[in-house]
């Protein structure tokens, strides 16, 4: 779901940036790379403290009646997905930019020409234009977040565990090497396959 909605978020951007002019593109390619000159381990205890049930973001939302008094930002599948989306979405924008940016956007042009709708034009045209940097942006997005540990641990709880964290717990907390050694070579697996798939398409 991660890689989903950061290719869906990614790809606007990607095209923003591309038809930008020269200034404004170092400027908005900036912007992208700015959350890289903190630390990955900063970045995730900040969305802990954001996210917090005494964070600001929860008050705002009892403020509006968007919240229980109960009821927390924190600890559950909804932070894992939101702090996943704010860290890889980085990784998802800078290839499709970079396909984009040698994209010719004459094509959409003269699709709109021959009667295609702007719609119509950007799926049929822009998207098989880009397909290389879409393909690399699943995998540099997919990949990590398999094998993702971080994340879960400090904002997930045990409501938003994946992979990575049951792998751990069984090796450090139950002890139970064969089930740790198991689940880690699915994971192999699960990993290797959009590799390959991405050196196919590369071939």
């Amino acid at each position: 779901m991660v890689t989903a909605i950061c290719l869906v978020l990614a790809l606007p951007v990607a095209w923003f940036i591309a038809r930008a002019s020269a200034t404004w593109r170092s400027r908005l390619l900036l912007l992208v790379i700015v959350p890289f000159w903190t630390n990955f381990l900063i970045r995730v205890f900040a969305w802990n403290q954001i996210l917090h049930s005494e964070g600001p973001l929860a008050k705002l939302f009892r403020s509006v009646h968007l919240l229980g008094d109960n009821e927390s930002l924190l600890f559950n599948s909804g932070a894992v997905i939101l702090v996943s989306v704010y860290t890889y979405l980085p990784f998802a924008i800078l290839p499709l930019y970079s396909a984009a940016e040698k994209f010719d956007f004459s094509l959409l042009d003269a699709a709109r020409d021959l009667g295609a709708g702007a719609f119509h034009s950007f799926r049929s045209v822009f998207l098989p234009g880009i397909r290389k940097g879409i393909v690399t942006a699943v995998v540099i997005v997919f990949v990590p977040m398999l094998g993702s540990y971080v994340i879960p641990d400090l904002v997930g709880g045990t409501d938003g565990q994946m992979i990575g964290n049951k792998i751990a717990q069984r090796n450090f907390a139950d002890r139970n090497l064969p089930a740790a050694s198991a689940m880690s070579a699915v994971l192999t697996l699960f990993v290797l396959a959009p590799m390959l798939f991405r050196r196919k398409e590369n071939a």
